[in-house]
């Protein structure tokens, strides 16, 4: 594989990296609460992202990662500008975890801290994995 390549992530440790963010987020709520719950979990949330692009594309630039998962988290954060996301979690849990209720301007400074971390952890894993 030329130097310019990514060392690929497999599946398996991007899907276990995945369900230990899910833990982390779970975790975190149980033991805090007000800021620290509420930015840890928007940072978890956008690591979870970026672990379920890489088990979807093992692959993947750490750099396309990242910006899929900030993106995506983004676009969530301001599509609950419209209030739909707010109407389906009246209805529906999963949908309050999916797409959160309100739009807060700081959330989006933590999902690009949770897309970093995932970068990171990824720079870090493939630099460990390469033979030499």
């Amino acid at each position: 594989m030329p130097a310019s390549e990514p060392h690929p992530v497999s599946r398996p440790v991007a899907v276990l990296a995945a369900l230990l963010t899910v833990a982390a987020g779970l975790g975190i709520r149980a033991v805090a609460d007000g800021p620290v719950a509420k930015y840890g979990g928007d940072a978890l949330y956008t690591l979870l992202l970026y672990a379920l692009v890489v088990a979807a594309a093992p692959r993947t630039r750490p750099a396309c990662a990242a910006s899929v998962a900030l993106a995506a988290s983004w676009a969530v954060e301001f599509f609950q500008l419209t209030g739909v996301p707010e109407e389906l979690a009246a209805r529906s849990v999963l949908a309050r975890l999916v797409f959160g209720t309100s739009f807060n301007p700081p959330d989006l400074f933590w999902y690009a801290i949770g897309a970093g971390v995932g970068w990171t952890a990824h720079r870090l894993t493939c630099r460990t994995a390469r033979p030499g």
